[in-house]
């Protein structure tokens, strides 16, 4: 089975000219496309905003391009947070989400007036403390119910295991601390499955945080003004997958929001989202040539990338369709292991993967890449990260993250005399 491609060889022929593969490409057309599609799932959602997770893809660039549709970001970080801070966003448009804080990050959070979501009780007054001895007037905390989360596909994730969010016993206590501290608008916010790849996942995380919603504005008095879905809502790496379909995401959480908010007062509570990989993965893709093939116990095919651009498939053994430019429709008649160059037998981007048959200087397309992709990356084995480029609609190429450079790898030696014996 085949998955588009969003440029052609011919084109990529004509980047690497100016721009040596790898590099990540990223499509704006359907970036754009995706963006609006999401605004309008949850167009019945008065409130509704998207807060990109800026962890997924860190390119002020893209995130530009999101803001155009309304979308604020989420951090976790505080680099994070100044790069939303220099992209000039307002602090409602700023949702930071950490765990394990440093006072300093929730210092800044505070100054920037982003929406700071607690991750546990005990940070109640370390955060107080952090933001001057008075907490801000809008807070979130993170929920976590323990056990495991099904739907009528089976189990999902184990929220148990995860070390985000507090139980539902430490939510009630945890709002009336704050009430109590002088936080006047509440929101809750979970995040309980990674990757769903069905239309159930948000409606059903939805009517659960909606009916803890309502016990707790009874029985503790607060005011929750939003309930924020997290990500979760992933997309189709395998071609045979069906993708999931915001429009009816967006109806099914509409019709919980009716049966169960509505009916207890609560019809102006607004709902968040923060879809990083469904907002970028299929939008984003690593380009990378064949440059060596062996023959041994197994066929290898080595390319100029390396788990330093793409981790992914290292780390989590994930599966990323691989397109060979120029032979979309050729007979898949090879089985190759696709590597690169690390040092570590897990740096490879395919095992057994059945391709047509492959020829140095083919170009590999590898897809959904557009999130947590270049974010992921490192510089283990001295290797350099790669450039980031938009394919913009009008056809033309844009430099949205030049590729690192040895004096990048050293700069922070710069104290040593190595730095400078290097001619840096």
């Amino acid at each position: 089975m085949k998955k588009p491609v969003c440029v052609t060889k011919a084109k990529i022929e004509e980047i690497a000219k100016t721009y040596p593969t790898p590099f990540y490409v990223y499509d704006e057309k359907g970036i754009r496309e995706n963006a609006k599609a999401v605004q309008e799932a949850f167009s019945w959602n008065k409130g509704f905003r998207e807060y990109f997770a800026v962890k997924a893809t860190p390119n002020p660039r893209l995130i530009q391009i999101l803001s155009e549709y309304g979308c604020g970001t989420d951090c976790s970080s505080m680099t994070e947070l100044m790069l939303s801070k220099a992209l000039g966003l307002p602090g409602e448009k700023i949702m930071f989400s950490s765990n394990d804080t440093p006072a300093e990050e929730y210092t800044y959070a505070n100054e920037l007036g982003a929406i700071i979501n607690l991750d546990d009780i005990t940070h109640i007054d370390f955060c107080e403390e952090a933001c001057g001895g008075k907490l801000p007037e809008t807070m979130s905390c993170r929920y976590n119910p323990g056990g495991v989360f099904t739907m009528s596909n089976g189990i999902m994730d184990n929220p148990g295991d995860a070390k985000y969010g507090m139980t539902t016993e430490q939510m009630f206590e945890a709002y009336r601390i704050l009430k109590s501290k002088g936080v006047k608008n509440f929101g809750m916010h979970a995040f309980l499955a990674s990757n769903t790849v069905t239309n159930e996942y948000y409606p059903k995380l939805a009517g659960e945080l909606f009916e803890l919603a309502v016990k707790l504005q009874k029985e503790t008095g607060v005011k929750i003004t939003f309930i924020n879905l997290s990500g979760g809502v992933g997309v189709p790496y395998r071609p045979e997958q069906e993708a999931n379909d915001i429009c009816v995401i967006g109806e099914g959480v509409r019709k919980v929001y009716e049966e169960i908010l509505v009916p207890a007062g609560m019809g102006d509570v607004a709902i968040y989202t923060e879809m990083g990989r469904f907002m970028l993965a299929p939008y984003g893709s690593l380009v990378t040539k064949a440059i060596h093939e062996k023959h041994t116990h197994k066929e290898y095919i080595g390319v100029d990338a390396c788990a330093v651009n793409l981790m992914r498939p290292a780390m989590y053994g994930a599966y990323h369709h691989i397109t060979v430019l120029g032979k979309e429709d050729a007979p898949l008649d090879h089985t190759y292991d696709v590597t690169g160059s690390l040092c570590e037998n897990n740096d490879k981007f395919a095992i057994d993967r059945q391709l047509p048959k492959i020829e140095m200087g083919d170009y590999l397309y590898i897809h959904d890449a557009g999130a947590h992709g270049y974010a992921m990356g490192y510089n283990y084995n001295g290797k350099l990260k790669c450039a980031e480029l938009l394919l913009k609609e009008d056809g033309s190429v844009e430099l949205i993250r030049r590729a690192e450079t040895p004096k990048d790898y050293f700069a922070t030696l710069d104290q040593f005399e190595i730095y400078h014996k290097l001619g840096f």
